[in-house]
């Protein structure tokens, strides 16, 4: 399999080097967690001398008799190296009962740069606080961007090709080996089913799975409309999927702590303030939906709009949906003192689209930037003092309004 350094992910482990946090890599199954670690392993062999590197994969054999976590402590004990610096990698550590315990003891001696990885739906981000007594810093690793597959795949320079290819295959890249569409297909649908079917099952001791399952395909059709849990309950049980507000609200958590879906609550720009009425669910890869559900209510939209809401999560923006009046504006995003408000389409060529795309944007008072993304084809231009932006160019980070990090400036 062909490996690429993802280097946003790399460079912010190295910023993070010999900190005091526990640096914890968080992200859905087969989102290149696992090779991120051994990529800052390599990193680290080819930069610095006087280091000791302690490696436990929990997957590999050689290690299961540390699988209890007193032979795990003493093992690492063991292997430490007095006047160096001691790095301590843990992948997988989830297969090691009572682990936190391990962990926190060796954190506690101050002696070790502690990183670990471990199965999404035993390291969620509600559990760390709990788990972990010291301090800790989470990392957290999404699928391919759009950027990373161009790289991937740099025999090719059609660009609007590969945009296609990546909106229907999605960043999973373990899927990238294989050389029939249907085996791509089935290692995807494999990794979400593990997900949903054993991971979100063995972890919270679900009865049954039918209802996560179906509650699961039904936001995938369903990205980018607000959802409520009264709402989905309805629905799943008028389509004989028999369950309740209070059991899509838990399952819905649950998906969202594995990171499968990421919610992303309303906002009111004119009043300011937070929504709780409803909120809207993205997909953490497209790639998924079209595995799962195939061409189905294939709405290049909301497709697009899913892709934007993950970049913009992977930029590390705080996202909103703003509400203005009876008007949406699909994304309100801020980081510091920064914000913008964007609107997704897919094709805004006629002119009753670009000016419906427009029209909420326009009613916002304030002088923060707003801009459309769409599938124009043509290079960045002005609309009534919006900025239009090709999705392809935005994703790739080739605008005006972004720095070298691929990080929105203005």
């Amino acid at each position: 399999m062909k490996i690429i350094t993802r280097t946003e992910y790399l460079n912010r482990i190295i910023e993070l080097n010999q900190t005091p946090d526990i640096k914890i890599i968080t992200g859905i199954r087969r989102s290149g967690k696992s090779e991120l670690m051994r990529a800052y392993i390599e990193y680290l062999k080819g930069h610095f001398e006087n280091i000791n590197i302690i490696f436990i994969d929990f997957m590999d054999m050689t290690y299961e008799k540390l699988k209890e976590y007193h032979s795990f402590h003493a093992y690492v004990e063991e292997h430490y190296q007095a006047g160096k610096t001691n790095y301590l990698f843990v992948d997988e550590v989830q297969m090691c009962p009572s682990f936190e315990l391990a962990v926190n003891s060796l954190y506690s001696k101050r002696k070790y740069d502690i990183y670990i990885t471990g199965s999404n739906a035993f390291l969620l981000s509600t559990d760390l606080a709990t788990l972990f007594t010291g301090r800790y810093i989470g990392i957290h690793v999404f699928p391919f961007s759009f950027r990373e597959y161009c790289r991937y795949y740099d025999e090719t320079d059609d660009k609007e090709k590969l945009f296609e290819a990546y909106s229907i295959r999605g960043g999973l890249a373990g899927s990238y080996v294989y050389k029939t569409e249907a085996d791509r297909i089935r290692y995807i649908k494999e990794v979400y089913e593990t997900i949903v079917t054993r991971d979100l099952v063995q972890k919270y001791s679900l009865p049954d799975t039918l209802v996560l399952q179906r509650l699961s395909e039904f936001l995938m059709d369903n990205i980018s409309n607000l959802t409520s849990p009264n709402k989905v309950s309805q629905l799943l049980t008028a389509n004989k999927t028999i369950t309740n507000h209070v059991t899509v609200g838990k399952y819905i958590k649950y998906l969202c702590n594995a990171f499968v879906f990421y919610d992303i609550k309303r906002y009111d720009i004119r009043g300011k303030k937070y929504l709780e009425s409803s909120e809207k669910f993205y997909l953490c890869d497209t790639g998924i939906r079209y595995a799962v559900l195939g061409s189905r209510n294939m709405d290049y939209g909301r497709v697009y709009e899913n892709m934007v809401c993950i970049e913009l999560l992977r930029r590390e923006y705080d996202v909103y949906v703003g509400k203005l009046y009876q008007k949406e504006i699909d994304f309100v995003v801020q980081k510091g003192d920064e914000k913008i408000y964007i609107q997704v389409s897919d094709n805004i060529s006629d002119p009753k689209t670009l000016e419906r795309e427009s029209q909420p944007l326009l009613q916002i008072r304030d002088a923060y930037p707003k801009m459309i993304i769409a599938r124009t084809r043509h290079p960045k231009y002005s609309y009534e003092g919006i900025e239009i932006y090709d999705i392809v160019d935005w994703l790739l980070g080739k605008t005006e309004a972004e720095g070298k990090n691929g990080k929105l400036q203005e």
